[in-house]
């Protein structure tokens, strides 16, 4: 309790400074989930709908043995050249964003494969069959179909980046991981939980909502 205690009053000493962390490590996370969102769902139709897909996802699905921190520090020296890419954010952000977007990638494009590739061919022919488009019968029928298990896979990268993002600390990006950081080599278990109490939350917050989504598009 003395632990949570010392927590607790850290906050409320330091306020702004811990909002600060809680904002950035909240923008980053939404940021690196919105593109792999726009680049990994795409990818995953693609691979639903063309021989060489199950490689595509495979090669995608191999990189996530790779840590997200090893990825960081393997494009720290190339810093430089990779904020250029958006030179309105700090360039140590921008890597870390890189790093969490790959992160993402993985469980969206598998699922979302798996997703439209399990929509019964007989569905889809009664489809044809009524005379809708190919795009209509993906619009109207394969993709809202395929919706549960593609939230389902958004939700589990929604976790995975929130809880990662922590690691942008070891490069200089003050989320909250700047506290569990710090909390690690001073010792000091109560500014680690100001850290780490919060990810938690973040964490929970983000697979609760993402599964009520995931139940309402199952309807």
């Amino acid at each position: 309790m003395d632990i949570l205690r010392g927590a607790v009053e850290y906050i409320q000493q330091n306020q702004q400074r811990f909002i600060d962390a809680l904002t950035l490590h909240i923008q980053l996370s939404l940021y690196a989930l919105a593109l792999g969102i726009a680049i990994f769902v795409p990818l995953g139709v693609v691979a639903s709908r063309w021989k060489g897909g199950p490689a595509l996802v495979g090669f995608v699905s191999a990189a996530r043995v790779i840590p997200s921190i090893s990825v960081l520090f393997l494009l720290y020296p190339y810093r430089r050249q990779i904020g250029q890419i958006a030179p309105f954010w700090d360039r140590n952000f921008v890597l870390a964003l890189i790093a969490l977007t790959l992160l993402a990638g993985p469980p969206i494009i598998i699922n979302t494969d798996a997703a439209l590739r399990g929509v019964s061919p007989a569905i889809l022919e009664n489809a044809e069959g009524l005379g809708m488009t190919g795009p209509q019968v993906f619009n109207r029928v394969q993709l809202p179909l395929a919706l549960p298990v593609i939230t389902a896979g958004v939700r589990t990268a929604a976790v995975e980046v929130i809880a990662s993002a922590t690691f942008a600390a070891f490069i200089g990006v003050g989320t909250l991981g700047r506290f569990i950081t710090s909390g690690l080599t001073l010792y000091d278990f109560s500014l680690l939980l100001v850290g780490a109490i919060p990810v938690t939350l973040l964490a929970l917050g983000a697979e609760v909502s993402l599964a009520g989504v995931e139940r309402l598009v199952s309807t």
